[in-house]
């Protein structure tokens, strides 16, 4: 029984942090934008994983690729007098685990939709609602400036999901992130600072009828960005996040979760649109967890 909640206790990392985990670590997502304006883009995302897991479980050589296209949409408007935005994520990904369960060779394969991702935030400070030439010439002289923003992120259960499968792409619940972010521009220097909190609700459909709960997990994201000129830019990025124990049918796992993470990511302009790669990176500070590495390419535009 030990030895059988064990080997459950490692799927369940896998399930609990989104698969091909990867911390969030996208900069300028309160930067100031020009108001009723559409933006639309495209990534590319491949991730390898070295899983980590108790040395009792008779799993060995645990690794994981994952290959991720993504779609977003940001639609900016005007919300009680400041600028606001809303963006929509969606994922298709294709991933692999391969093995040594008992010395003998193991693989799972997945395919298919991940969560959908809702996110709703406003600049509380700075960053006035602005559109076309006023806008233009706000930025134009914002040399120093400050902006202060609040968010809520929401997580849908839109995923692939198979209650009698212990790897799941979807989490079959839902997740609540508000978000905090401070953002100081000087210059041709840009310091952004983010703390969130995730919230779930209760997967009551989980392996073989269980019900899988989890704690909240606190993150804080900072990025430190330089421009060499409108729209071209690079940013370097830490991440850290801890928490987010679990329980099946209310017994603790001892699972709590710590991740340190950091990216790379440089951005150029090409019409009116914006091309970008990134490296990002995490290590797990735990017994047991993921440690990522992660190339994307992206491409967005707007009108």
């Amino acid at each position: 029984m030990l030895k059988l909640k064990l080997i459950v206790l490692f799927f369940i990392s896998l399930l609990v942090m989104p698969l091909g985990y990867a911390m969030e670590l996208a900069p300028l997502r309160w930067s100031h934008l020009p108001v009723g304006v559409n933006f639309a883009g495209v990534a590319y995302a491949y991730t390898e994983a070295d899983v980590l897991i108790d040395p009792v479980v008779r799993l060995e050589n645990v690794e994981m690729e994952l290959q991720t296209l993504v779609g977003k949409y940001i639609r900016t408007f005007e919300l009680f007098d400041k600028s606001a935005r809303i963006d929509i994520k969606t994922a298709y990904q294709k991933g692999t685990w391969t093995g040594l369960l008992n010395g003998t060779p193991a693989i799972a394969h997945r395919e298919g939709l991940n969560d959908a991702k809702l996110r709703l935030a406003i600049n509380l400070y700075g960053a006035p609602p602005l559109e076309g030439k006023e806008f233009a010439f706000y930025r134009a002289n914002a040399d120093i400036e400050t902006i202060v923003g609040v968010a809520l992120v929401a997580s849908l259960p839109t995923g692939e999901y198979m209650d009698d499968k212990l790897i799941n792409l979807g989490e079959n619940r839902f997740s609540f992130s508000p978000q905090f972010g401070v953002t100081h521009k000087r210059g041709k220097w840009t310091m952004e600072l983010t703390g969130q909190v995730a919230l779930y609700t209760e997967n009551d459909d989980f392996y073989n009828g269980k019900t899988i709960d989890q704690e909240p997990l606190y993150f804080v994201h900072g990025h430190l960005i330089h421009t060499f000129k409108p729209g071209v830019w690079t940013g370097l990025s830490l991440g850290y996040d801890y928490g987010g124990e679990s329980t099946i049918d209310g017994i603790d796992n001892d699972d709590r979760r710590q991740n340190i993470g950091w990216a790379l990511r440089f951005t150029y302009p090409i019409d009116r649109y914006a091309l970008s790669v990134a490296y990002i990176g995490t290590r797990t500070q735990e017994e047991f967890g993921l440690n990522t590495n992660t190339l994307t390419t992206s491409l967005a535009f707007h009108w």
